[in-house]
């Protein structure tokens, strides 16, 4: 398997929320990076953080665009999307779409090293209940718009 085969099998075991399969896809000593730049550390940490994950974010994709690989590094660009809905009911407020980018780093086969990149605040909203363009307590507001 090369290196891109093994990051896309650990995108398509995300995307069929199958903890198992992510599992054996992790090295042991696996390091997830969130996109505030929180870190887990170990296979069996992540393996429990993904179960409480895909509990609380329904229907949770991944869809890759650009795949780029150098020496041992995936990186992914693309978007992420899916429902704040514990109970698997989706709502137009409860969904969101967000563009993302993933780096993966893969050794002996397995990914050593998954970190997100992504703008939380539309999932923060979604999961919050909040109407578009609401600023969350302690949440900087977006001067773009």
């Amino acid at each position: 398997m090369t290196i891109v085969e093994c990051v896309r099998g650990f995108v398509d075991a995300v995307n069929a929320a199958d903890v198992t399969r992510m599992r054996t896809l992790m090295t042991e000593d696996h390091l997830f990076i969130d996109s505030d730049g929180a870190e887990v550390r170990g296979r069996e940490s992540m393996r429990r953080s993904w179960v409480q994950y895909f509990r609380m974010m329904s229907h949770y994709h991944i869809e890759v665009t650009e795949t780029f690989c150098e020496a041992g590094t995936v990186i992914l660009v693309g978007t992420a999307s899916g429902d704040c809905a514990a109970d698997g009911t989706a709502t137009a407020a409860s969904h969101w779409t967000v563009p993302a980018a993933w780096r993966a780093v893969v050794r002996d086969g397995r990914v050593a090293v998954w970190q997100v990149f992504v703008n939380p605040e539309p999932i923060r909203r979604a999961m919050h209940g909040s109407q578009e363009g609401a600023v969350q307590p302690g949440a900087a507001p977006d001067h773009r718009r």
